[in-house]
């Protein structure tokens, strides 16, 4: 029997997806489900997925990684794609991939299948990586292959007796992780119309904000966010209070039109407390400790960088080798900048750095004598 291993989300499409792929292709199917920070409960996705008839059912906390090896070097490039979107469903794609192939791999797997619905830039990004790991594996995308539309979708679960969630009925799309979210569809498909309040789940609206602004000081030791506000912690814990004080301040929304991977324009809507903090503080402080044209390469190389993880390029030898260069310039990149944050303004009020390459004052500057007549 054929075996299929799939990237469980726990929503409809992969639910369906779980017994759509049994009854095509006879196959056992093993379900995969990632913590990469979704801010949800994922302790009963396991039993789900095995009283769909998964085989078996993989449950892993990959946050750590998230943050080490894709969130950090993201940062550290300053890859901000077309210098707004901080990537965070972009970043979360590639080590999904990964992950698909180590279990198909431990499983003895050769066909990974995954839940995207039809948005271009997730599939080939999640495609991408999967063959460029192993390009013996076969990707099915089931949504794709059935052509379903949503309501035939709803059919199918409730005559299969398929849970359907209380949030089916929701307009937007949203995809969650440590880094931020992303909301798109219903109403934000229009350029023109104003994001509605209660699609934003981690940003207060600037008229609920408090009427005294706060202060966030972010500390970087070799271009590595250490300290908030004086007190050091670990990235993950560090990057959820960055995002809970800028939350609270409503700092952090991202309303663009931006270029998709087909080609088209897309407008799209993005929390991001934590990511646009630390990016803010991050290349503040490499203008004060790196040289301005090694500066200005850095900041052409994040650009490029920030296309290649857009474009599902992770797995490439070009960012591979950005990386390199990253690395050389972060040794410098110590210090602390401190941020104001004001009713969904951010911006920077204090830098400084042991490496600082500003002149220094002349000593004991005296003013220019002055004569009475």
């Amino acid at each position: 029997m054929e075996r299929i291993v799939l990237a469980y989300s726990g929503g409809l499409d992969t639910s369906v997806a779980i017994v759509w792929l049994k009854e095509k292709y006879g196959a056992e199917v093993i379900a995969v489900t990632l913590d990469i920070g979704q801010g949800r409960e994922l302790t009963d996705v396991r039993e789900r997925a095995l009283a769909l008839g998964a085989t078996r059912a993989h449950v892993l906390d990959v946050r750590d990684e998230f943050a080490r090896d894709y969130i950090l070097p993201a940062l550290q490039a300053g890859a901000l794609y077309e210098d707004r979107y901080p990537l965070a469903t972009a970043l979360g794609r590639p080590l999904i991939a990964r992950r698909l192939v180590d279990v198909a791999r431990m499983e003895g797997a050769t066909v990974i299948a995954h839940g995207c619905n039809g948005k271009a830039n997730d599939e080939l990004r999640l495609e991408l990586g999967v063959k460029a790991i192993d390009p013996s594996m076969t990707v099915l995308a089931p949504a794709r292959i059935w052509g379903m539309t949503r309501q035939q979708e709803i059919d199918y679960a409730r005559a299969r007796r398929i849970p359907i969630p209380s949030t089916i009925d929701s307009p937007y799309t949203v995809d969650t992780n440590l880094w931020g979210r992303s909301i798109e569809r219903g109403v934000l498909e229009d350029p023109w119309q104003e994001s509605p309040e209660d699609i934003y789940a981690l940003t207060r609206a600037p008229r609920d904000c408090p009427d005294e602004p706060a202060y966030v000081e972010v500390e970087f030791e070799a271009g590595v966010p250490v300290r908030a506000n004086g007190v050091e912690m670990p990235l993950i814990e560090l990057i959820e209070s960055v995002e809970t004080i800028a939350g609270a301040h409503g700092v952090g929304r991202i309303d663009m039109v931006e270029n998709a991977t087909t080609g088209t324009k897309s407008r799209e809507i993005y929390e991001a407390p934590a990511a646009v903090i630390l990016h803010t503080a991050h290349s503040e402080l490499e203008k004060l400790v790196i040289p301005r044209d090694l500066e200005r390469l850095a900041h052409d190389l994040g650009r490029a960088y920030a296309d290649l993880v857009y474009n599902g390029r992770w797995f490439s030898p070009t960012r591979e080798a950005i990386d390199a260069f990253m690395a050389t310039i972060q040794r410098r990149v110590t210090g602390a900048v401190r941020l104001k944050l004001f009713k969904g303004d951010c911006r920077v009020v204090g830098r400084r750095s042991p490496l600082a390459l500003e002149s220094p004052l002349p000593a004991a500057a005296a003013p220019p004598e002055t004569t009475v007549h």
